[in-house]
C-alpha cells in the first residue's frame, strides 16, 4: 500500500483561455428609457438627461469553471451611478442585481456572477443596464460554451483500417511516423465533434512499441495508449480530444511498420445528450458459471445477448454502458464484437486474441432498446467470455466530460518520481484523485502493467477510506471487488483503458491481484464533473 504524490489542479479550471468569450464594449446598444407615462421614447427634454451619462457602455468577459458552470465578468463604461443590472442567462434563468459605480474605486466598475446551467451546450447571454437617473439603457449580449461535453452512442463502424485503405491510404504506418483518423463530419458523426472513443488496435508488429493517440494540429503527448511487443495483435479503447479539422492523429512509436484499426463507438460534443454515472465494477456475465448467458463457452461465430439495463444499480433507459471485457480459454485466435441487443453484427471489433490467451479490453457500447447488449464470438471455436460493468451513459446522468493534456501520473520503474518500486503482489497503490473535489465522479486514464514477473489481474476501484483516515492512519485494509480491469502473463505488457470511478471518498485504488510483482503506469487523459 502506497500512494504517488499527485498535484492535478482539478477544479481549477477558472478563467481559462480554453473556454474564454468576450463580447467588447463596442458591442453596445443604447436607449433612452421609455417615458413613464406614455410607454414610448421620451420627449427631446428628456433625452437632454442623458447627456448625464453619454458613455454608458458594458464589456462582457465569460469563462468556464466547470462542466457546467461559467463566470460572467461585466466592466462598466458609466459615470458615478447606481446601475440596474439584468443578466438573461440564455436557459430562461433571469438575474437582477443593483450595483454602485464610483469611478475612484476600480471594484465597483467590473460585477463578477456565476452560473450553472442544467445542461452543458451553447447559450446566448444577454446583459442590459438601466441608468434611471440619466434615463438610458444599456445592453450587449455574449455567445458561450460550456466547457464540459456529453456522450453520444454511435453503433460501432470502422473509420480506418490501413491494411485495406479503409479511411486511409492503404499501407503499414512507418516507424515512428504517423496517420490520421477521420471523425468530425465522417458518416453521422457531426463536425464539432470534442472528443471521440475509438477501439484502435495495432497489428502486424515487428518490434516493441506503442501508439499513441492525440488531436490532429497538437504537439504528440509523451504518455501512451496502446504498448505492444513484436508480433502481437493488440486493441486498446481510447478517448481522445478531436482536432479543430476534425482529425485525431495515431502515431507509431517504434522501430518498424504496423498496420492500424480504428472503430468507433460514440463521441463526445458541447451538445446535450448523455452524461456519465460510475458504479462500483460490477460483474454482469461469466460464462464459465453461468452468470448472465447459459452455462459454456461461447462457440465459435456465435453470439449471446445479456441484459444491463435494470440490473445491479444501472436503471432503465440508459444509452450506453461501459463494460470491460474479458476473454480467456480460447480455443484458437479470434476476435469479439460488442454491439447494441437487436442490432446487426458489426465488422468492427473490440478485443482479439490468440488461442490459451486470457485478455481484456475496455468496451463502450449503446445498448439496444431492449436494454441488453450482445457479443458475438468471431472465431471458429469457442471461448469463455466475462463483462464487468463500470458505468453507464444517460441523460439523466450529470458527468460531462472534461479532457486534460495527457499527463503521466505514475511509473513504478521510474526512480526520480517515484521510490515505492514495483507495485507489489495482492497489494494496491491508492490515488487521491478527487478526494477535495466532490463534483468529479471518475476519470478516464490508460493502466499498463509491465516487467511482469507471473499471471495476474489488476483491478481498479473506488477506496472506501477517506484521506483523514490515511494521514490518522486509521484506514482499513479494503476488500477488492471480483471484477478485473486487465489481464496479463509473465513477462507481459498490457495496456488498457480505465474510467474509475471515484466513489465516496475521491481515492482510486489499483490492485495487483496476481502473486507476483508488477510495474504499473498510469496516465490520465480526462475527468467527468458534475458541476
Amino acid at each position: 500500500m502506497s500512494k504517488p504524490d499527485l498535484d492535478l489542479g482539478l477544479g481549477k479550471a477558472s478563467k481559462s483561455k480554453e473556454h474564454s468569450f468576450t463580447s467588447p464594449a463596442d458591442r453596445t446598444v443604447r436607449k433612452a428609457l421609455p417615458s413613464a407615462k406614455t410607454g414610448v421614447a421620451a420627449a427631446p427634454q428628456a433625452q437632454a438627461a442623458v447627456a448625464g451619462n453619454p458613455d454608458l457602455a458594458i464589456g462582457l468577459n465569460a469563462y468556464g469553471t466547470s462542466a457546467h458552470s461559467l463566470e460572467l465578468d461585466t466592466a462598466f463604461t458609466s459615470v458615478d451611478a447606481t446601475l440596474e443590472v439584468t443578466i438573461e442567462w440564455g436557459d430562461g434563468k433571469t438575474e437582477v442585481v443593483s450595483t454602485t459605480v464610483d469611478n475612484t474605486d476600480e471594484k465597483t466598475t467590473t460585477l463578477t456572477k456565476a452560473h450553472t446551467y442544467a445542461e452543458v451546450g451553447a447559450y446566448t447571454v444577454k446583459v442590459t443596464v438601466k441608468d434611471v437617473a440619466n434615463n438610458v439603457t444599456a445592453t450587449n449580449t455574449i455567445a458561450v460554451v460550456t466547457p464540459g461535453s456529453d456522450f453520444t452512442p454511435y453503433a460501432p463502424t470502422r473509420l480506418l483500417d490501413t491494411r485495406n485503405g479503409t479511411g486511409a491510404p492503404a499501407g503499414t504506418v512507418q516507424p515512428y511516423s504517423s496517420t490520421r483518423v477521420k471523425v468530425g463530419g465522417n458518416g453521422g458523426i457531426p463536425a464539432g465533434v470534442t472528443a471521440v472513443v475509438l477501439n484502435v488496435t495495432v497489428t502486424d508488429t515487428n518490434s516493441d512499441g506503442h501508439i499513441i493517440a492525440f488531436p490532429e494540429g497538437t504537439e504528440r503527448p509523451t504518455t501512451s495508449n496502446v504498448n505492444f511487443k513484436a508480433r502481437q495483435t493488440v486493441p486498446n479503447l481510447v478517448i481522445v480530444p478531436v482536432g479543430k479539422n476534425g482529425y485525431v492523429e495515431l502515431a507509431n512509436r517504434s522501430s518498424t511498420p504496423v498496420n492500424l484499426i480504428a472503430d468507433v463507438t460514440g463521441y463526445f460534443s458541447h451538445s446535450a445528450s448523455s452524461g456519465y454515472s460510475p458504479i462500483t465494477p460490477s460483474r454482469f456475465v461469466d460464462t464459465r458459471d453461468g452468470l448472465g448467458t447459459v452455462k459454456g463457452q461461447l462457440g465459435g461465430r456465435k453470439t449471446f445477448s445479456t441484459q444491463i439495463s435494470g440490473l445491479h444499480g444501472v436503471p432503465q433507459g440508459i444509452s450506453a454502458v461501459a463494460l470491460n471485457v474479458t476473454v480467456t480459454n480460447p480455443k484458437e485466435a479470434g476476435h469479439l464484437s460488442v454491439f447494441p441487443g437487436g442490432a446487426a453484427t458489426p465488422t468492427a471489433s473490440n478485443l482479439n486474441f490468440t488461442a490459451g490467451q486470457t485478455i481484456a479490453n475496455s468496451v463502450i457500447v449503446p445498448v439496444g432498446a431492449d436494454g441488453k447488449i450482445s457479443v458475438f464470438n468471431g472465431a471458429w471455436a469457442g471461448t469463455d467470455v466475462i463483462v464487468d460493468v463500470v458505468g453507464f451513459y444517460s441523460t439523466d446522468s450529470k458527468g460531462a466530460f472534461l479532457p486534460l493534456a495527457p499527463e503521466r501520473l505514475l511509473d513504478t520503474r521510474d526512480p526520480a518520481s517515484w521510490d515505492g518500486g514495483p507495485l507489489g503482489a495482492r497489494s494496491y497503490i491508492y490515488m487521491p484523485l478527487s478526494y477535495d473535489e466532490p463534483a468529479i465522479s471518475g476519470f478516464v486514464m490508460n493502466a499498463t502493467v509491465t516487467n511482469t514477473q507471473g499471471d495476474g489481474f489488476l483491478t481498479v476501484t473506488p477506496d472506501p477510506n477517506s484521506m483523514d483516515d490515511y494521514v490518522n492512519g486509521a484506514e482499513d485494509w479494503p476488500t477488492p471487488p471480483n471484477s478485473s480491469n486487465l489481464n496479463w502473463t509473465r513477462g507481459a505488457t498490457v495496456p488498457n483503458l480505465v474510467q474509475a470511478s471515484t466513489g465516496s471518498t475521491g481515492i482510486v485504488d489499483f490492485w495487483n491481484q496476481g502473486w507476483e510483482d508488477t510495474d504499473l503506469i498510469v496516465d490520465l487523459f480526462g475527468y467527468y464533473d458534475t458541476k
